[in-house]
C-alpha cells in the first residue's frame, strides 16, 4: 500500500512538473505595464472635473436650473466678486473679502477653504490632488453666469 501511495506521488509530481514546463513554454510574456495616464492638458478634463464636481452638489449647483442652497451657485464663477450672488446669506468672512474669483485664486482657496477664507460656513475640506483641481476648473469653466454651457 505504501509503495502504491508513493508511486501515485512521484506519478503527479511528474506530471505537475510537465504540466508547468509546457505552460512555460505556451503562454506568452506578460504584458508590459501600462504607462502612467499622461497629466491632463492645461485646460483639464471638463468631464473628469464632472466627477469631482459630486463632492460639492451637496451644496453647490450650476446649469441653467442652478438655485441657491446649502452654497451659492457656482454659474460664472470666474471673474466673479467673492460674496456678491444676489440673494445668498454669506458669512461675515466673505461678505468683507476684496477678491474676484479667477483660476489662480480659486486653486489656492480649493485646496483648503477654512485656512484660506477664517470664518467662512464652508464645511470642504478641500482638494489636494493638482490635477483633481485642474479638472474641476475645467468643469466650472463651461457654466457662464446664466449657466449655459460655453464649452
Amino acid at each position: 500500500m505504501a509503495f502504491i501511495r508513493r508511486t501515485i506521488i512521484a506519478t503527479a509530481s511528474a506530471l505537475a512538473l510537465s504540466a508547468t514546463a509546457v505552460l512555460a513554454q505556451t503562454t506568452p510574456p506578460a504584458a508590459p505595464a501600462a504607462p502612467a495616464a499622461a497629466a491632463p492638458a492645461e485646460g483639464g478634463d471638463a468631464a473628469a472635473g464632472e466627477r469631482i464636481f459630486a463632492q460639492c452638489r451637496a451644496c453647490h449647483q450650476v446649469g441653467p436650473t442652478a438655485r441657491v442652497g446649502v452654497g451659492p451657485p457656482l454659474n460664472g464663477i470666474f471673474g466673479r466678486k467673492a460674496g456678491s450672488f444676489p440673494n445668498f446669506n454669506y458669512s461675515p468672512a466673505y461678505r468683507t473679502l476684496d477678491k474676484t474669483w479667477d483660476e489662480a485664486n480659486f486653486r489656492v482657496y480649493i485646496r483648503n477653504p477654512r485656512e484660506v477664507t477664517p470664518g467662512t460656513r464652508m464645511v470642504f475640506n478641500g482638494l489636494r490632488d493638482e490635477t483633481q483641481i485642474t479638472n474641476l476648473i475645467a468643469y466650472l469653466k463651461q457654466f457662464n453666469a446664466e449657466g449655459q454651457r460655453t464649452q
